[in-house]
């Protein structure tokens, strides 16, 4: 008899994290196309709002540990962003690469043909839940036909504003260690899909999950041993540094 249980995810189940963040400077161009070259089909990413209200691809509130200025999210423009450098702090030979707009981003991955993963960040400058997701909405709203999204949040209230909006989109509750009460929590969102850090999965969890039809991915794993015991247990997929890893 064929053993059919997987052993891994499949190709449309590995996401690059921040692009190809171990290869190319995280959340820009050059870490998104690292990604399609390396044969993923969807790359998770982080934005937030700046200070005249555009979304910018970054995962911190500054843009210090990822550029070569300084200054928080709220009080920079996007002209004051366009005239940073965001690649020469993780290698010479990326000195040119800049903190993209999702806009941008949108535009690159749609010739990349890659599908997003909006992780959306809720830091303390922004005005509310309800500014930050109608404009995440609206950039979506001008993606390829072709590109498929998904949403992802530490924030409950992000995900249930996004869903007011885009019902049709795929919600992923993000997690450190799963709650108890994860059913209860997901269903008032509502959300399909836990996001999870992969030291706080269970192969009794993800049996639970899977028995109620909920997606697990993992993050932010960067090596295949760390979750080979999970995936007949159910593993939906995994959000790794270096996708290229999982698609040998």
């Amino acid at each position: 008899m064929t053993n059919t249980l997987p052993t891994g995810p499949i190709r449309e189940e590995v996401q690059a994290h921040r692009g190809s963040s171990a290869l190319a400077p995280e959340n820009t161009i050059a870490a998104f196309r690292r990604a399609a070259e390396d044969g993923a089909k969807w790359v998770e990413l982080d934005v937030a709002l700046n200070a005249d209200g555009t979304l910018i691809v970054i995962h911190d509130d500054t843009v210090d540990r990822t550029t070569n200025g300084t200054g928080n999210l709220g009080a920079l423009s996007t002209a004051d962003i366009q005239t940073l450098g965001g690649g020469s702090w993780f290698g010479a030979e990326f000195a040119g690469e800049k903190i993209p707009t999702l806009d941008e981003v949108i535009v690159a991955l749609g010739e990349f043909g890659l599908n997003i993963n909006v992780e959306i960040k809720q830091h303390p400058h922004h005005q509310s839940v309800q500014q930050l997701t109608s404009a995440v909405a609206a950039a979506l709203a001008k993606r390829p036909a072709h590109m498929q999204i998904m949403i992802s949040s530490f924030d409950p209230d992000c995900l249930k504003g996004m869903h007011k909006l885009m019902p049709e989109l795929e919600l992923a509750m993000l997690w450190g260690r799963i709650p108890d009460d994860w059913e209860a929590l997901l269903a008032a969102i509502p959300a399909t899909t836990i996001h999870a850090h992969f030291k706080g999965l269970s192969i009794g969890l993800l049996e639970q999950t899977s028995a109620k039809g909920i997606k697990v991915r993992a993050w932010t794993s960067n090596d295949t041993v760390e979750l080979a015991s999970f995936w007949r247990a159910g593993l939906t997929g995994v959000i790794t540094d270096d996708p290229g890893i999982y698609l040998k």
